[in-house]
């Protein structure tokens, strides 16, 4: 499994983490690359639950400026109520990518995603944290 990380390191939930990696990885090992990221989706919802993992799929969450909602995104996975699973088959794994996992981790408040490419051999596993938020006491040093 190829891994690439923005933060080195292991996500605050470790032990979900790995589980997530390991169903990913079965998916990848019996079915390859080449397929439509929503082939692997259902693939991984199967594995999931198999594993007795809690999650939903394709849940909405808003998306607010100013305090006005201006639309919606539907989230891969959301994984213990914690972490963000947004899937790909792409050829790699872009900048990009990780900027829209971090603006969902803002939007739902949450900390922790993951970004899991199954178009590559092996797959690709790229954590994700949400960038600390900015405290004034930030000023004073």
């Amino acid at each position: 499994m190829a891994e690439e990380s923005r933060n080195a390191g292991i996500l605050r939930d470790s032990d979900i983490t790995r589980c997530i990696i390991g169903a990913a990885v079965e998916v990848h090992r019996e079915l390859g690359p080449g397929f439509l990221e929503s082939v692997y989706e259902q693939a991984l919802a199967v594995e999931f639950a198999l594993r007795g993992v809690a999650f939903v799929r394709q849940t909405p969450i808003p998306l607010f400026y100013r305090d006005h909602q201006i639309g919606e995104h539907r989230l891969d996975f959301l994984v213990e109520e914690k972490i963000i699973v947004e899937l790909k088959a792409v050829e790699a794994v872009d900048n990009v990518h990780s900027a829209i996992v971090r603006s969902y981790l803002k939007a739902t408040g949450l900390a922790d995603g993951l970004i899991l490419n199954f178009a590559t051999m092996p797959l690709t596993v790229k954590r994700v944290r949400r960038e600390r938020a900015f405290e004034a006491s930030d000023l004073q040093r």
